[in-house]
């Protein structure tokens, strides 16, 4: 087994798993009936990336675990997802902000591995860039909705960009997982993704008539399993049926 390859097709599916787990917690509760079936559909796809992604790692693992092992059995501490997809949801603006750093994110990030050396990768990655190209669509209009719009969305979407600032330094740290993923044309530079998604990301907020969040620390541990509370909450939550019964299929 590389263990570098399975850690960083493992890192894209726990993303893509805690991400879309926590965008179903909008179902039911949307502010309007039509973001309640978008926000539905857009969390499928994020669970649909990550049993593509997971299958995949678990193949590359080789030691005979499911997609469904690495969902459901896992300790917090062996996910390696960012902290920034595990925070709890709050308002409807910090949801809209986190989704568009982070489709942003995604966005770059795919159109890479479109052309990635691993052809298994390449071809989810094909499938992904689709969806990601309407999510980011989608939630860059609720940051410049919610941005230029009445004095109370301003208010709560400027602090919804504050309060995940500094957790978007972890998203292009490179570690030898990385460095070996480039060398071997796998995978992208975390910094060349950086500047791509600042340009971007600067763009918008100005025209929201936002401000760019001054960035006074960094949290990061997420890729090397150390989590935020938020996530034993809701591993427990998304766990607990596998956990109660062991095994269990359907």
């Amino acid at each position: 087994m590389n263990k570098n390859h399975y850690r960083y097709v493992l890192r894209l599916g726990d993303n893509a798993l805690i991400l879309g787990q926590r965008m179903t917690e909008w179902c039911g509760h949307s502010p309007l009936l039509e973001e309640d079936i978008a926000m539905a559909n857009c969390a499928l796809d994020h669970v649909g990336r990550a049993r593509l992604l997971l299958s995949y790692a678990a193949e590359l693992e080789g030691e005979g675990r499911s997609e469904d092992d690495l969902a459901f059995v896992r300790s917090d501490r062996e996910f390696e997802n960012f902290l920034l997809c595990e925070l709890p949801i709050g308002d409807y603006a910090f949801t809209m902000a986190r989704q568009y750093l982070l489709d942003t994110y995604h966005y770059h990030l795919f159109t890479e591995l479109v052309s990635s050396s691993d052809e298994t990768l390449s071809a989810i990655a094909q499938k992904a860039i689709k969806e990601t190209t309407y999510h980011m669509d989608r939630s860059r209009d609720w940051v410049l909705r919610l941005g230029d719009g009445s004095e109370e969305s301003h208010e709560r979407m400027q602090v919804a960009l504050e309060g995940m600032w500094n957790y978007t330094e972890e998203l292009f740290e490179r570690d030898p997982v990385d460095v070996q993923m480039i060398a071997e044309a796998i995978g992208p530079d975390p910094e060349w993704l950086h500047s791509k998604w600042q340009a971007d990301i600067n763009a918008t907020i100005k025209k929201a008539t936002l401000s760019v969040p001054e960035k006074k620390w960094s949290l990061s541990g997420g890729r090397n399993g150390l989590h935020t509370e938020a996530m034993g909450h809701l591993l427990s939550e998304m766990q607990h049926l596998q956990r109660t019964y062991p095994g269990l299929s359907w």
